[in-house]
């Protein structure tokens, strides 16, 4: 492994450790040349899938864009990073699981929106908004009111 600093190519394994979702093994390192320490993760290579968009182009699935897309969602709610980083980890993990190489936008829209809707319903009609493209106040309300039906059902 190249050392990030000096970029000498003898570096060692100082610890090793499975992360906690144990998807991954997170190595310390140290560099031979400069002794200066970093960290580097290993992890299982997963298969890519392309997503099809709504105008039926494609592109290569990009976890920054979920990631992203729920940061703004969440934006200003009491909603840690880590929390956030888990829902991505799940949802990429699930998409991965379906073993399918083409997957539609939409049907990831409506799984982040799943995970959201238990998280947090600000973030997720702040979500809902924008993917469903509301046009009106009147659509807001229609799913608004779809929250408070579905919480009352749970609440039984």
């Amino acid at each position: 492994m190249k050392c990030p600093f000096c970029e000498a190519k003898e570096t060692r394994v100082i610890d090793s450790r499975p992360t906690e979702e144990g998807q991954a093994i997170r190595r310390r390192r140290e560099c031979d040349n400069c002794k200066k320490r970093f960290t580097t993760y290993e992890k299982v290579e997963e298969m890519p899938f392309m997503v099809i968009k709504k105008d039926g182009s494609r592109e290569a699935f990009d976890r920054n864009k979920v990631l992203n897309g729920i940061l703004k969602a969440c934006e200003k709610r009491p909603v840690s990073i880590s929390q956030i980083e888990k829902i991505v980890d799940e949802i990429e993990r699930g998409l991965n699981n379906m073993m399918e190489k083409e997957i539609e936008s939409k049907v990831i829209g409506e799984v982040i929106m799943e995970h959201l809707r238990e998280l947090d319903e600000v973030a997720y009609v702040r979500f809902a908004s924008v993917y469903r493209q509301f046009t009106d106040v009147n659509t807001f309300i229609a799913e608004i009111e779809k929250l408070l039906t579905n919480g009352k059902e749970k609440d039984k």
